[in-house]
């Protein structure tokens, strides 16, 4: 079993577990925090993918905008917030967590976010947590009604398998292409300079672009008329 440092269980300036949000949002979802923690982390999981509405418009990417407690406020934002308030709700419970970065190609987007990203390939943030002496990957991002708009089925977590890929169709729905590594805590000066470079159309100052909502710029999918 590999060391894992005390580190990652501390709170930070991003993953602040110890505000009153935070440990709100953990009590709303978790019964017995000195329960199984695979159990516990996967309600966790679940939490963050199906209560936090996923929106890529109007974003706050403000420091204290992409901070757990801000995201478990608002209960509103898309993979930088959603990962790094699964990341924060864990160590509150003991359990190792890093944040994870990379380019991917993704499917779950409309003519709209396309074009202010600059094509299909996303900056993407996710979460790595470590259980049973093992680091497995998780994505808690797109909730269950959205993957529905947009003919998706949802990426599910059992604690044990990485959950990484989204099937659509005959294929993967998330390509990942680059790997940015895993970082302590929320490294905000790259995640930024990452968006600023990647997708400027993307951003107005420390927010993203507005006026507009994912799910209503979805095509419903043939399964909605069923």
């Amino acid at each position: 079993m590999t060391d894992v440092p005390s580190s990652l269980t501390a709170p930070t300036e991003f993953l602040d577990y110890e505000s009153e949000a935070v440990q709100t949002f953990i009590d709303e979802v978790v019964d017995d925090r000195l329960a199984d923690r695979r159990a516990n982390a996967v309600k966790l999981y679940y939490a963050v993918r199906d209560t936090v509405h996923y929106e890529v418009y109007g974003a706050d990417l403000s420091r204290d905008g992409l901070k757990a407690s801000r995201t478990a406020t608002a209960r509103s934002g898309f993979c930088l917030h959603k990962s790094a308030l699964f990341a924060a709700a864990v160590r509150a419970l003991g359990i190792p967590s890093r944040l994870v970065y990379g380019d991917v190609r993704n499917h779950l987007a409309s003519p709209r976010l396309i074009e202010h990203i600059g094509g299909d390939v996303f900056f993407h943030g996710l979460t790595q947590i470590h259980l049973d002496g093992r680091w497995v990957k998780a994505t808690p991002v797109f909730n269950k009604l959205l993957c529905r708009l947009y003919g998706m089925a949802p990426l599910e977590f059992d604690g044990r398998a990485d959950s990484l890929y989204h099937p659509h169709g005959s294929g993967a729905a998330m390509e990942f292409l680059k790997d940015h590594g895993a970082f302590d805590d929320l490294p905000y000066d790259f995640v930024m300079t990452s968006m600023r470079t990647s997708h400027p159309r993307f951003l107005e100052g420390t927010g993203t672009v507005s006026g507009g909502s994912l799910a209503s710029e979805a095509v419903p999918s043939p399964a909605l008329n069923r």
